[in-house]
């Protein structure tokens, strides 16, 4: 009769085993939560009594998406430190990549006005209207599906 709960027959949770990955796991935490700390200060100021302006300026977009930067850096930290010692998969680098470029393009869509692209050219107040809200939540899906595909999934074959 065999043992149910022999390590042979227990499926392999992802876990943190190596102790040298721990320190960048808890340093990858901190900086997520200042990135989604300047984030919400960036887009909801007045939530912090700080709003000085009825509409969203660039200081204000620069700023979120300063914090934007900072949570894209603290998850791919973390996510990396995940996969310590083992070799990435193809879907991992993948993930990775989309991360960035995730960021990339919610920066383009943010700053479409100040670059050129946008409704309202440079010499007037920068608008962050709709479209370019849009732009932004495109981006930060792209990156949660970035920062999903880094995640590793270890099957015991």
């Amino acid at each position: 009769m065999t043992d149910q709960t022999s390590p042979e027959n227990t499926p392999s949770i992802p876990s943190v085993s190596d102790d040298s990955s721990v320190p960048r796991i808890w340093l990858s935490l901190f900086i997520t939560f200042a990135g989604l700390f300047i984030f919400a200060v960036g887009t909801k100021p007045e939530l912090f009594g700080w709003d000085r302006s009825k509409v969203v300026g660039f200081v204000q977009i620069i700023v979120f998406l300063i914090g934007l930067a900072w949570i894209c850096a603290g998850g791919y930290l973390g996510l990396r430190s995940l996969w310590w010692g083992e070799e990435r998969t193809i879907v991992g680098d993948i993930g990775s990549r989309l991360v960035a470029t995730g960021f990339v393009f919610s920066v383009f869509a943010g700053l479409a006005d100040i670059i050129g692209m946008g409704s309202h050219a440079f010499p007037q107040i920068p608008y962050f209207g709709p479209w370019q809200a849009t732009g932004v939540l495109i981006g930060q899906g792209i990156i949660a599906l970035g920062f999903l595909m880094m995640i590793p999934l270890r099957h015991n074959r």
